[in-house]
């Protein structure tokens, strides 16, 4: 399986430059109804555009290239190995609105281990990217088992969309959980009921 984990962007289309970008959220702000030159909003699309550069970072990012440094020198050690409880904030590819919530990450080491802040970042990465949860998921356990090729890997993700909190159903309080497992974690139940033991209820 191969994992696409840099960005989308056609690699013969120019990235739009700030001033693009700027111009774009002045015009959202004139269609939303209000005057962009206003005190108030006259350094929002400033504002905007830094935050865009926060939001999705992800893009700037390999998440392959973090887990390229591993430890050999674990005394044997094929146990799982599970980092619970990851915040993460993401947006929705459909919306632009926000996606909260906490990733559930684990793996069965076949010879190598990684260490542990290297499978948040790797969470992040593909948070601060445009997303849709189910495909995040699947990322996230993907690139984990390509790249240190354990003997299985579970990850489990649940979030709350502001799509629908903020509009369209308006139901507030809904979590969403998505999982993949693969390898052991598959193939095994004690080993999947083992991780979801130790995870709990996903926040």
């Amino acid at each position: 399986m191969t994992v696409s984990s840099s960005s989308p962007r056609p690699t013969d289309t120019p990235a739009p430059t700030r001033e693009d970008a700027e111009t774009a959220v002045r015009t959202l702000l004139r269609w939303a109804g209000d005057d962009p030159t206003r005190e108030g909003l006259v350094d929002t699309p400033a504002r905007v555009a830094r935050a865009f550069e926060e939001w999705f970072a992800g893009y700037g990012s390999d998440p392959a290239e973090v887990l390229r440094r591993t430890f050999e020198e674990v005394e044997g050690y094929d146990e799982m190995v599970v980092l619970k409880d990851i915040p993460f904030e993401s947006h929705c590819e459909h919306h632009l609105a926000p996606i909260i919530g906490y990733a559930h990450v684990a793996y069965i080491p076949r010879r190598r281990v990684v260490g542990i802040s290297k499978l948040a970042r790797v969470v992040e990465i593909y948070a601060k990217r445009l997303q849709i949860q189910e495909k995040m998921t699947a990322q996230v356990a993907n690139t984990i088992q390509e790249v240190l090729d354990p003997l299985g890997v579970a990850v489990v993700i649940s979030g709350q969309h502001q799509c629908m909190t903020t509009r369209g159903v308006h139901k507030h309080g809904v979590s969403m959980v998505t999982s993949r497992m693969l390898g052991a974690f598959r193939d095994d139940p004690s080993t999947r009921r083992e991780f979801l033991a130790m995870i709990g209820n996903p926040k």
